[in-house]
């Protein structure tokens, strides 16, 4: 009798305390429990599972099942104390223990839930223009982003973020009011040409010992804010606003051939991101000793002006222009407009080889279609103006050269063409 006794206790002390219909059946005609029994029975579990039971501490009333909007303030502050008994437990559980991992994952997700109710999603417009920003809203649930206002970590899943079509520029809904940096695609379009200076610097004296960009105070020695120079413009930043992103800098190439990425801010890592494949570089004139000493850039231009000569048999023809040949160069439309406009993503390719692999088999695929596929572009082919003897010549022929005066094409041994002998 006492053994049933004792365990109607315990199934009573067991069930749903949300089901007042079934405390009630269950305490139907009987006495109510006694304190000193029920602290018998458990009396033998109380110390195994008091940290259990403080674990539970706002995890108990089912925070993540309720609706949306229905929160008020006494759910933040329960969230508060679950997190603050949660870090308690952490440190008194013995470390890697089972009971230690699931604290940590339950505090995790108390921390995600405290976040939503401190900025819960609203119904915000999917594009905003904000400074020439065309912020776009995001739907990807990647937690992997940077807010690039806060330099705090986007957390999909439960918070709203905008990216700027243009730079690519990063941040949470609730940061944007806060930005104060123009988009860096409106400098491109205004201003599409590089600081060709290797690391132009000025000294943090000139910059009054402020970051050149949000004007926080900083000084090299981290006090009270470190200063990070930045190699592509020279000048000092804040952490916020330099991340030790690392690029190419394009003055460091042109003088120095050099390739290895340096530190940059923010800004002008984006900057040369979007500037990479536009070409504003006119070598020959901004240094024209390169040719002279990196061999495969006098291939390139050799390639790049062969190309210029086949262009206008592909214009004129019929078959080129329904097999779209010159679509072979769409991603660098400058190498059939000019020999001698470079972009940095050129070089970049010319030193690694790539370049060359590539603009070589495109120069074969031309040449095949000028002297082989093609009856109508061979008949464009020239004889030699003065030996009248040989094969068909054409203009991108190693052997042959072209008159810059009439065009004429002869054999390279032959240094004057008949124009040139006529107008002597």
């Amino acid at each position: 009798m006492e053994y049933n006794e004792r365990l109607a206790r315990f199934r009573q002390g067991h069930v749903n305390p949300f089901d007042r219909r079934e405390i009630d059946s269950s305490t139907e005609g009987k006495d109510p429990p006694k304190h000193e029994v029920r602290s018998e029975i458990f009396s033998s579990e109380s110390k195994t599972q008091s940290s259990d039971r403080a674990m539970d501490l706002g995890l108990a009333e089912d925070h993540f099942s309720r609706p949306v909007g229905s929160f008020v303030a006494s759910d933040v502050e329960q969230l508060k104390q679950a997190i603050a008994e949660c870090k308690r437990l952490i440190l008194e559980l013995p470390e890697h223990s089972e009971k230690q991992k699931d604290t940590v994952i339950k505090l995790i997700h108390l921390r995600l839930k405290l976040q939503e109710l401190k900025d819960p999603e609203e119904d915000e417009p999917n594009l905003q223009v904000l400074l020439e920003h065309r912020f776009s809203k995001e739907k990807s649930k990647s937690v992997k982003q940077m807010c690039d206002k806060c330099s705090t970590i986007i957390w999909g899943l439960i918070q709203t973020w905008y990216t700027c079509t243009g730079c690519y520029y990063r941040c949470h809904s609730k940061c944007m009011n806060l930005i104060n940096k123009p988009c860096v695609r409106s400098k491109v379009s205004h201003q599409s040409e590089y600081e060709l200076s290797i690391c132009p610097e000025v000294g943090l004296d000139k910059q009054d010992y402020r970051c050149a960009e949000c004007r926080t105070p900083i000084s090299l020695r981290g006090v009270p804010n470190e200063a990070r120079q930045c190699d592509y413009t020279g000048q000092y930043y804040c952490s916020s606003c330099h991340w030790n992103d690392t690029a190419i800098i394009p003055s460091r190439v042109i003088h120095n051939w050099e390739f290895e990425p340096r530190q940059v801010c923010r800004t002008s890592m984006r900057y040369l991101a979007l500037m990479i494949s536009r070409p504003v570089l006119k070598l020959k004139e901004i240094n024209p000793l390169l040719f002279n000493f990196v061999e495969e850039l006098v291939e390139i231009r050799k390639l790049r002006q062969d190309i210029l000569l086949m262009k206008p048999y592909f214009i004129t023809c019929k078959e080129a222009m329904e097999a779209r040949l010159l679509l072979h160069l769409q991603d660098r439309q400058h190498f059939v407009e000019n020999d001698d406009m470079y972009s940095l993503q050129d070089l970049i390719d010319t030193s690694s080889g790539r370049l060359s692999c590539s603009l070589t088999e495109i120069h074969t695929t031309f040449a095949k279609h000028i002297k082989l596929d093609c009856e109508k572009c061979q008949a464009k082919g020239f004889m030699c103006e003065l030996c009248k003897e040989g094969d068909i010549l054409f203009p991108f022929d190693n052997h042959t050269s072209v008159c810059h005066d009439c065009f004429a094409v002869f054999h390279s041994c032959i240094q004057y063409c008949v124009h040139a002998l006529s107008s002597a």
